[in-house]
């Protein structure tokens, strides 16, 4: 099925008629048949001969494909748009009175502040009621820098009417929404009250002007054009059409990536929506956050670390490397391994003092340390998961290292339990008492 078929009117399709439908549209149209079918059975229309959720469930082809998908704004272009809604002149209104519509300049501005800032959607924005704007309390001490002369409150309280999901709750926004609201409330001109026509209330609106409310489709018809024009931006990006419910999506995924981020629940209870899962359809991780979270992780430091290696230059100019002689060190902290295939040696990291061992407190350790022809470098090895245990953890993941190594052959020959029965300590030589 195509985008317009058994469709009477293309006039709203656009250049999407003959398309392919959309997963999502699958998915409509299948819930669509699913409930239709099953008011047919509850009613005694037709008989229950079929299961209508299981007959016709949305196949897992089509449910893969959906899942969450905000079409956010790039930082630069949204950059852009906040300078534009934040500098609009009298000049830039010309195109819209030339169409017929006018609004008050203060209106415009606050509207467009008010759809940059607040999150809301747009049949929220022009719902919004006549002093919908209050101030936190300030403290003693922001009390106090107010009457110093200090900075006015960053943060209002904006109250927003019952919703699509929800009843009416407040959230906080940045001052700069609480300013231009009451800019364009100060010259407002008085206007009847108006029927709400989701509640049925009468109410006085914000944003109403010669006894007519603002229409939702102002926003996209009119006052996005109007702010892509004066930043400069296309009215499409690669995601499609920039229309007022991409902003909702773009604040929130901006302060769910902020430096100090909001985490999910207050995300939710900031956007109004009725559980986090509604709100995992807004709030995404940019590849900047997920960067910084993955190099944080320290994935690759994790599994490979990088010891010192000392090569004699000495030894191979003199050719003795040919003969056997050692000419290559691997610094293990405790001593040197002088094994040529130290990544394959069971023992890495864990030396069973083999002949290939070198302790750091010996004289000819100390001699190759003393070597002015030394060169140095660095060689990075994976480490199973036993073995950075011994690194990270300390003495006590090392011994039980050695311990289960205790019987496997060192690359001289014998294992650590048969080295351990034949190992005679350095004092015991010196002190030929205490040896017998």
């Amino acid at each position: 099925m195509h985008v317009g078929e058994y469709a009477q009117r293309h006039t709203s399709l656009g250049d999407r008629a003959g398309h392919p439908l959309s997963a999502s549209a699958k998915e409509n149209y299948l819930t669509t048949l699913r409930q239709f079918f099953r008011d047919l059975q509850e009613w005694g229309w037709i008989p229950v001969r079929f299961t209508p959720t299981r007959t016709l469930a949305t196949p897992r082809s089509v449910r893969a494909i959906l899942g969450p998908n905000p079409r956010v704004l790039a930082d630069d272009l949204w950059a852009k748009l906040l300078w534009a809604g934040l500098h609009l002149e009298e000049q830039d209104l010309a195109p819209l009175h030339a169409g017929g519509t006018f609004y008050p300049l203060a209106l415009v501005r606050a509207l467009a502040v008010t759809w940059l800032f607040s999150g809301l959607r747009s049949n929220e924005i022009v719902r919004l009621r006549l002093g919908c704007v209050r101030w936190q309390p300030p403290d003693h001490a922001a009390e106090s820098d107010a009457a110093a002369g200090g900075s006015p409150p960053s943060i209002c309280l904006l109250d927003v009417p019952v919703h699509k999901t929800g009843t009416a709750f407040t959230k906080p926004v940045d001052a700069v929404v609480g300013q231009t609201i009451e800019a364009w409330e100060a010259v407002r001109p008085d206007q009847p009250p108006l029927a709400d026509g989701k509640t049925g209330q009468v109410e006085a609106f914000l944003f109403c002007y010669r006894a007519r409310r603002l229409r939702t489709q102002y926003l996209n018809l009119r006052l996005i054009p109007l702010l892509c024009r004066k930043a400069g931006v296309p009215l499409a990006d690669a995601r499609g059409r920039i229309t007022s419910h991409r902003a909702r999506a773009t604040i929130a995924t901006q302060l769910y990536n902020a430096k100090e981020p909001m985490t999910l629940f207050e995300l939710q209870a900031w956007l109004g929506h009725r559980t986090p899962r509604s709100t995992q359809h807004y709030a995404q991780i940019t590849p900047t956050t997920l960067a910084k979270a993955y190099a944080d992780a320290g994935y690759f430091a994790r599994n490979v670390r990088t010891i010192e290696v000392l090569l004699d230059r000495d030894t191979v100019q003199r050719g003795a490397a040919g003969a056997g002689t050692p000419w290559q060190y691997f610094d293990l902290g405790h001593g040197y391994c002088t094994y040529t295939f130290f990544e394959q040696c069971p023992h890495r990291l864990a030396c069973a003092r083999c002949d290939f061992y070198l302790p750091k407190d010996s004289t000819r350790a100390q001699l190759l340390e003393a070597k002015a022809n030394l060169q140095r470098m660095r060689l990075e090895i994976p480490l199973t998961e036993t073995e950075r245990a011994a690194v990270e953890d300390g003495t006590a993941a090392v011994e039980q290292l050695i311990e289960r190594l205790a019987d496997t052959p060192t690359p001289a020959g014998p294992s650590p339990r048969e080295l351990h029965a034949t190992f005679i300590p350095l004092d015991a030589l010196t002190n030929p008492t205490e040896r017998a």
